[in-house]
């Protein structure tokens, strides 16, 4: 089972006590949040449930699967995602 943005909102309405359009608000003015910090070079911690962060990775050398050709892989930024304490708890715990 995957939980989409749409059940997202759906919790934080119902969770909140919010109108719908309300909470989709909420939830896009907090990803959108997230992403700008990100895209600033800027580390995002919520306590408690993991913080993300841009890493680095260099250029590199590929494999093209269909030709084995080689592949000149680029540089680039990738998002990270490291859960917090709670988090890792809680699902040990199940």
């Amino acid at each position: 089972m995957t939980m989409t943005k749409a059940d997202l909102v759906e919790h934080v309405a119902s969770e909140a006590n919010l109108p719908r359009k309300q909470a989709v608000e909420v939830v896009q003015v907090v990803l959108e949040g997230i992403i700008a910090a990100l895209h600033r070079d800027e580390k995002v911690e919520l306590r408690g449930f993991g913080s993300f962060r841009v890493r680095q990775r260099g250029a590199r050398i590929g494999r093209n699967p269909k030709t084995g050709e080689k592949v000149q892989v680029p540089p680039k930024r990738i998002p990270y995602f490291k859960p917090g304490k709670h988090l890792r708890e809680a699902l040990l715990g199940q």
